[in-house]
C-alpha cells in the first residue's frame, strides 16, 4: 500500500478501483448479479418514466414527483454499475482522476438531491391528505417545478463542496481506492492530508442535508397518521394511507441502507461495500417495484399501455 509520508499522490492521473476483494472464480458471477440488478433497473425506471409521460390520468404532482425520482435513480446508478461491470473483467481496474472526479460528483448531486426529492413528496403526500380540498392550488404546476428545481440545486450546492474538498486532499503513494467506485470514506483512507477540517465540514454538510429532510418527512407523517385516524371508516383509512405506503417504503430501504453504510465501522471495508451496494444499486431498482406494486394507478396505466401495444401489434400483424 505504500509509505503515507513517502510521496505526494496530488498529481495523480488515476485510481485503481479494489473493488470486492473475493476469489478471481466469482468475479462472473459477480457481474452476472450486477448486470442483472442494472437491466432491473433500467426496465422498471425507463418504464415508470414512459408510463408518466404518456398516461393523462397520471399528471398529477406525485407522479411528477414519481417521474422525477425514477429519473434520478437511473442516472446515479448509471454513474456506478457500467464501470464496477468493467472492472470486473479488467486488470488493472483503474480509473482516471478526471473519471473519478466526475463519478464522485455526479453520484454525490444524484444521491443528494433524491433525500431532497423524498421530503418534497412527503410534503406532498401530506398536503393530499390534511389539506385535499386545496391540494391543487397549493400544489400548482409552478410550485412543483420549483421544489424539483431547489431539490436539484442543493444536491448541486451540496455536491461541488464535497467534490472540491475531497480532491484537494494530498493523496499518497497508493492509488488503490478499497471499494469498488470513488466515494469519500475510502479516499480518506489513502489520503496524506490533515483530514479534520475534512471531517468536520463533511459532518455539517451530512447534518444540514440528512436532518432538514427527515424531519420535514417525520412532521409530514406525524400530521398525515393524525389526519387519517380521524377518519371513521376503515375503507377511507385505508385509502389514505395506501397513497403513503410506496413512498415510506422507499425512504425506508434509502435511509435504512444509507445509515447501515455509515454506522459501519472502518474496521469491515466489505460490509462497508454491501451496504452501499443496496442504495447504489439495489434502491434505484426496488424503488419502481415498490411503487409499480403498490399503487393501482400506475398498475393500471400500466395494463392500459400492454394492451394498447397488444392490439396495435395485431392490427400490424393483420
Amino acid at each position: 500500500m505504500g509509505d503515507r509520508g513517502t510521496s505526494n499522490y496530488s498529481e495523480a492521473t488515476d485510481f485503481i478501483l479494489a473493488g470486492f476483494r473475493v476469489r478471481p472464480e466469482l468475479h462472473i458471477l459477480l457481474f452476472l448479479l450486477f448486470l442483472l440488478i442494472y437491466t432491473m433497473i433500467l426496465l422498471g425506471n425507463v418504464g415508470m418514466m414512459v408510463i408518466i409521460m404518456t398516461d393523462p390520468t397520471l399528471n398529477t404532482p406525485m407522479y411528477f414527483f414519481l417521474g422525477n425520482l425514477s429519473f434520478i435513480d437511473l442516472f446515479y446508478s448509471s454513474v456506478i454499475a457500467p464501470k464496477a461491470m468493467s472492472n470486473f473483467w479488467s486488470e488493472s481496474k483503474s480509473i482516471s482522476f478526471a473519471g473519478c472526479i466526475s463519478q464522485f460528483f455526479l453520484f454525490a448531486l444524484f444521491i443528494v438531491t433524491e433525500g431532497f426529492l423524498l421530503a418534497v413528496m412527503a410534503y406532498d403526500r401530506f398536503i393530499a391528505i390534511c389539506n385535499p380540498l386545496l391540494y391543487s392550488v397549493q400544489m400548482s404546476t409552478h410550485l412543483c417545478v420549483q421544489l424539483v428545481a431547489g431539490s436539484y440545486f442543493f444536491g448541486c450546492i451540496s455536491s461541488v463542496l464535497q467534490t472540491s474538498m475531497t480532491f484537494t486532499l494530498s493523496f499518497c503513494a497508493s492509488r488503490t481506492i478499497d471499494h469498488f467506485y470513488c466515494d469519500d470514506r475510502p479516499l480518506q483512507k489513502i489520503s496524506c492530508s490533515n483530514l479534520y477540517i475534512h471531517k468536520l465540514i463533511s459532518f455539517f454538510l451530512c447534518s444540514i442535508i440528512i436532518l432538514p429532510t427527515i424531519i420535514i418527512i417525520i412532521v409530514s407523517y406525524i400530521y398525515i397518521v393524525s389526519t387519517v385516524l380521524k377518519i371513521r371508516s376503515t375503507e377511507g383509512r385505508k385509502k389514505a394511507f395506501s397513497t403513503c405506503t410506496s413512498h415510506l417504503g422507499v425512504v425506508s430501504v434509502l435511509y435504512g441502507a444509507v445509515f447501515f453504510m455509515y454506522l459501519t465501522p472502518d474496521t469491515y471495508p466489505e460490509l462497508s461495500k454491501v451496504a452501499s451496494l443496496c442504495y447504489t444499486l439495489v434502491t434505484p431498482m426496488l424503488n419502481p417495484l415498490i411503487y409499480s406494486l403498490r399503487n393501482k394507478d400506475v398498475k393500471e396505466a400500466l395494463r392500459k399501455s400492454l394492451e394498447k401495444r397488444y392490439l396495435n401489434s395485431i392490427f400490424t400483424v393483420m
